[in-house]
């Protein structure tokens, strides 16, 4: 049998560190240097006439608390196995959203989190994950729901109102079949294993980011002169994020992805393209891009064996 030597190991474990960080960045530049529909000198004109150095950290901060809020929903969800202080949470959070970033809807944040735990707890912290973005989705889904109906897409909304209840009715006929030894009935008991407190301060942090982030986005609007009743534009985000985020997609993409959707649905509302897309770039960038760079600080220092972690 081959061993590889310790040295081997570690600069092997290195080359990975550093691939994910080059692949993440170079990634963020060629979705930002790209891209056509972004005209840079317009941009700059509306900054420099625009801004404030409190507009900048007012807007900041909603990405600062959006971020914070995650960090705090995974070490609630987290404390089902190990409590786990803020910064060890951010740590977790933050390189797993790094390693993620290049992964279809961010599944490689299920494994880059599982990494920072023994093997034999990874797949209650794979569980623990999808609970955790599970609650964001759920979320989601209610309020970019309730948006359409509010904008008047009736047929649309009357169809995942339906398509939601025949998935509910299908889900409990089929509770008890189950496939390679997992079946709906077991997922909900494991689910209710954990405490319902945990489950409810899940729920309020998520309720709260998704409020944090949309409002961010509304905020940009006003930023962008962009004069709209609070109801309109508050429940097109919502509508324009529920279907951005059923769209299967790369987190480099998110913004494209993101971009695409709210030009369709702002366009209707009278609002400049160009205006849509930078907003779309703005929120990427702010949400994404900024944690991805602080991520890569803690993948290059990641272990690879995590002792009691």
């Amino acid at each position: 049998m081959i061993t590889i030597s310790h040295k081997a190991k570690q600069f092997g474990v290195f080359t990975i560190k550093l691939l994910i960080v080059i692949g993440a960045f170079y990634f963020i530049y060629t979705q930002l240097a790209s891209n056509d529909k972004l005209d840079w000198n317009k941009f700059q004109t509306l900054v420099v006439e625009k801004t404030s150095v409190f507009g900048i950290l007012f807007i900041l901060s909603f990405s600062v608390i959006n971020r914070y809020l995650e960090i705090l929903k995974w070490q609630n969800l987290v404390s089902f196995i190990k409590p786990i202080p803020v910064g060890e949470s951010a740590k977790q959070v933050l390189g797993a959203l790094t390693a993620g970033i290049f992964t279809p809807n961010g599944l490689g944040e299920y494994a880059g989190k599982a990494l920072f735990f023994e093997k034999i707890k990874a797949k209650k912290i794979i569980f623990l994950n999808l609970i955790c973005n599970g609650i964001q989705m759920v979320l989601t889904v209610v309020f970019g729901t309730i948006g359409l109906l509010i904008l008047g897409y009736w047929k649309w909304a009357l169809s995942l109102i339906v398509l939601g209840g025949g998935l509910w009715v299908v889900s409990v006929l089929v509770r008890e079949i189950k496939i390679k030894g997992y079946s709906i009935s077991k997922l909900m008991s494991k689910i209710n294993d954990i405490p319902k407190a945990i489950h409810r301060k899940n729920i309020f942090l998520g309720t709260c980011r998704y409020l944090v982030f949309s409002h961010q986005y509304y905020f940009l609007f006003l930023a962008f002169d962009v004069d709209l009743p609070y109801l309109t534009l508050i429940t097109t985000i919502a509508v324009v994020y529920f279907l951005a985020s059923s769209l299967p997609s790369f987190q480099f993409l998110d913004f494209a992805v993101k971009g695409s959707v709210a030009v369709f649905f702002f366009d209707n509302l009278g609002v400049n393209e160009w205006i849509v897309v930078f907003i779309s770039m703005l929120m990427w960038f702010l949400n994404v891009v900024v944690p991805v760079v602080i991520g890569s600080y803690f993948v290059m220092r990641f272990k690879l064996v995590a002792t009691e972690n």
